[in-house]
């Protein structure tokens, strides 16, 4: 009788290796022949192996072994590349330096796919050793888990290694949130035009570098709005004018008496209608720490006030307007395109309100609407 013919394996190739090992090798979906990374013990094993490998492929879960073996440097310099269109210059910078400082010292060197939860956890815990702050850390693993979901969605590596990492918690720091009068007394206090500069920080919502960029052509004196649609950003020493946080672009209407003081300012100003309101004495854009440091603090100081930041004053006119109008109000002069973001950052609880709150509530109870 003819020797039984050896049946033809349905998938891959199994060869033994002068060790005595297996190696498996299979075709990709483009034909190329790749070897396992690993070798086996027995053909059994192999098999086994290349039976998953197989099923993955026709599920169309199969990675290319050669994709995920790109460095995190490499990976993150082209992820950066591509992202910047859509990003705005600070945020562009802010990546760069963390990527640069932070990501690519410790993991440049290491393939994607070499990367696991671990990796990460000793990370984060090596950036805390070094004393770097819980908002560093924060930023730095925000930017690495956005670059290892796109290493998966660019199907590089299966799933990212930046899951069920415990991060440092922020501190909880409260805004200082300032009443209408103590607001005024540092309007007051405050060197011209600087004084208009805070009255909208206060009045309006603004924030410090939207008041910065605020131009002739902004203002509609007559009617008594402001239209809030560039920012003043300065990133790595570079001062760059960009659209608002979020692109929220938004008109805002304000008081008559600060129209009109504004439109006398405009009445001085040199320039047309693309004129800074306002300016450095040399007639330079403005600075955000010179510009505290030279104007801010002295009027709070003057106003008999401590422990405010220009911030507080956005965060109080946030306050003010959600108590009185509601948070859709506030988050609309505020530019928020989500009410939970005022609610969660600006809006804060009145004083006194809780009690009053008390008294109506008893009023209810006895059967009357105190209105």
């Amino acid at each position: 009788m003819p020797a039984k013919r050896k049946s033809r394996r349905a998938f891959g190739r199994i060869r033994k290796l002068p060790s005595g090992r297996f190696q498996a090798r299979y075709p990709g979906p483009d034909g190329v022949l790749r070897a396992a990374d690993q070798t086996f013990a027995t053909t059994t094993d192999a098999d086994r192996w290349l039976a998953r490998k197989r099923i993955e492929m026709e599920e169309g879960r199969w990675l290319d072994p050669a994709e995920g073996r790109t460095t995190v440097r490499d990976w993150s310099a082209r992820w950066l590349t591509a992202v910047s269109p859509q990003l705005k210059h600070k945020t562009q910078a802010s990546y760069r330096s963390l990527i640069n400082s932070l990501i690519v010292p410790a993991l440049g060197d290491r393939e994607l796919s070499s990367l696991r939860p671990i990796t990460i956890v000793e990370w984060v815990g090596a950036m805390k050793t070094r004393g770097l702050s819980a908002s560093r850390i924060r930023q730095a693993y925000r930017v690495l888990s956005q670059i290892m979901r796109a290493a998966v969605d660019n199907e590089m590596i299966g799933q990212t290694p930046c899951r069920g990492v415990k991060l440092p918690r922020m501190p909880q720091t409260e805004p200082h949130i300032l009443t209408p009068l103590e607001a005024s007394r540092i309007v007051r206090s405050a060197t011209k035009p600087h004084d208009l500069l805070i009255s909208l920080l206060a009045y309006a919502g603004l924030r410090v570098g939207e008041a910065f960029a605020l131009r002739r052509a902004d203002i509609d004196v007559s009617g008594g709005l402001v239209l809030v649609d560039e920012n003043l950003a300065e990133a790595n020493g570079t001062l760059v004018f960009d659209t608002p946080k979020s692109h929220q672009k938004r008109v805002l209407r304000i008081g008559p008496a600060l129209a009109a003081r504004i439109g006398r300012h405009l009445d001085t100003m040199p320039g047309g209608e693309d004129a800074l309101l306002f300016v450095t004495p040399g007639g330079k854009p403005l600075r955000y720490n010179q510009w505290r440091k030279a104007y801010f603090d002295p009027a709070v100081a003057a106003a008999g006030l401590t422990d405010v930041t220009p911030h507080d004053l956005r965060a109080s006119h946030g306050t003010w307007v959600a108590d009185r109008y509601g948070v859709m109000t506030a988050a609309h002069r505020l530019g928020h395109s989500n009410a939970s973001v005022t609610t969660r950052h600006y809006a804060r609880p009145v004083a006194g309100r809780d009690d009053q709150v008390a008294e109506a509530a008893d009023s209810w109870l006895s059967g009357h609407d105190d209105g």
